[in-house]
This record gives structure tokens, sequence and C-alpha cells, in this order.
């Protein structure tokens, strides 16, 4: 089975809106104008590229990466692995032709299956909706997060909010920057 590890900059209150400078959110771009930047902080996120083998988003996160990622050095390595991205909307004329290869999946069922095929880790980013499905049909195996040391309010969480069991996480990799920033991994242990 592959690994289904969801990637976030995250605020300290679980804010996952508008990281980068999106349009429409009260502290867009909060990553970069309220934190001192280290280099040393973003090394699991060129990490993350060379060990998944698929990308996974939601359509909202697909429409506002697509545009840009494509043509980014950063995310060269994105240029030619598969993506997946769920939508009960999206249809194949609204993929770009410039990003490789992109399926579309229907369902969060469609996910499950995608995860038993043969292949390496698959990485989700950003999809704030669709973490919380998937954590919600105990997909999710494992987090990287990148934790802001900042209390935003208002905005899209990525844990979901459904009453639940209890979904327990093992720590597995840590790390506190000078500027406040924490990188955490987890490792969801799954139900039996």
């Amino acid at each position: 089975m592959r690994t289904l590890i969801s990637t976030a900059f995250v605020s300290l209150d679980g804010v996952v809106e508008a990281p980068g400078g999106e349009p429409g959110y009260r502290n867009s771009g909060w990553t970069f104008k309220d934190v001192e930047f280290l280099p040393q902080a973003y090394e699991i996120k060129g990490r993350e590229q060379e060990e998944a083998t698929a990308m996974l988003m939601g359509r909202v996160s697909y429409q506002a990466f697509s545009p840009v990622w494509p043509d980014m050095a950063e995310f060269a390595r994105y240029r030619t692995m598969p993506k997946y991205v769920v939508s009960t909307t999206l249809t194949e004329d609204d993929l770009v032709p410039n990003w490789g290869e992109t399926t579309i999946l229907r369902s969060v069922d469609q996910v499950a299956a995608l995860k038993e095929t043969e292949g390496g880790p698959i990485i989700l980013h950003g999809s704030a909706a669709l973490n919380h499905s998937l954590s919600d049909a105990d997909l999710i195996d494992r987090y990287h997060l990148l934790v802001y040391p900042l209390l935003l309010g208002a905005g899209k969480r990525l844990f979901s909010t459904t009453d639940k069991d209890a979904q327990k996480l093992k720590l597995v990799e840590h790390e506190v920057y000078g500027n406040g920033l924490q990188k955490q991994v987890f490792d969801v242990v799954h139900r039996p």
C-alpha cells in the first residue's frame, strides 16, 4: 500500500488558508510576511519532492497551483510527477497542458483505490477540504507540518471538526528553528 503524506504550512491555531498570498483572506501571505525566512526550515520541502512519486490535491489547490508551479524552478520535480486531482466538477478541458500527466479522481473511494496501487509515497499539498475527507476516512498516513508561531483566528483549518473517535499520531521527527518555526512529522496510528 502506498503512503499518503499530507504536507502543510499551518499556523499554531491550525489555519492553512492563503499561506502564499492568495487574495481574499485577511492575513494572506502569513508565511513570508510575519516570520523571518530561514532556508534550513524548508529542507523538508525539497525532501518531499525527492521522496514522493505522485502528487494529490483538491480542485481549489489544483486551480491555485497549476498556473504557477509548472514554471517554478523550486517545483521542477513536480512537473514530471503524476498528479491526481479530486474533484466532482473539473473536466479534462480544465487541466493545464504543461504540467505532465494529471488524472481526475471523483471520490475518496478512488483515492483509497489509488493507495492500493504499486508505487511510492503520494504527497498531498494544500487542499483543506480534501484533507478533512481523507482524515475522516483514515486514509492519511503521515503529516509533514511546518508550524508557524502565529495565531490567525479565522480561516480554513487543516484538521476536520467531525465528531469522531480520537486519531492517534506518533511524532517521528521534529525540529525548532530560530524564527520560531517548528517542523513536526507525525505518522498516523491507524485504527484496527
